[in-house]
């Protein structure tokens, strides 16, 4: 006879978010990085919120990479202790700009 299974406890090491870079094209400048915060644990479904909230924006996200660049990159997973500090909830998204974001990144 088989135990049910017991309901298992998130490990708090483990990613409840993610940092992801999207690759945009702006007309007349380079190719840029722009930068969200996703409330997410699975890494696919982070990247593609960014691409959607990037789209949402109205910038144009690069098909291919560029100059050694991915077109979207998670670049760190958050921890539920760190999205607590940052003030990000599970399912929440936030635009964290052009600029990268050392805070988000840093341990």
């Amino acid at each position: 006879m088989r135990r049910p299974t017991e309901a298992r406890q998130p490990d708090p090491r483990q990613p409840a978010g993610w940092v992801v870079a999207v690759l945009v094209e702006r007309p007349g400048q380079g190719p840029q990085r722009r930068y969200f915060a996703i409330g997410e644990a699975e890494r696919a479904r982070a990247e593609w919120t960014a691409v959607d909230m990037a789209i949402g924006l109205g910038e144009a996200v690069a098909a291919s990479p560029v100059q050694g660049q991915e077109p979207v990159e998670a670049l760190a997973g958050l921890p539920p202790a760190r999205m607590t500090r940052l003030g990000l909830a599970p399912g929440a998204r936030r635009d964290l700009g052009d600029l990268r974001p050392r805070r988000w990144l840093s341990p």
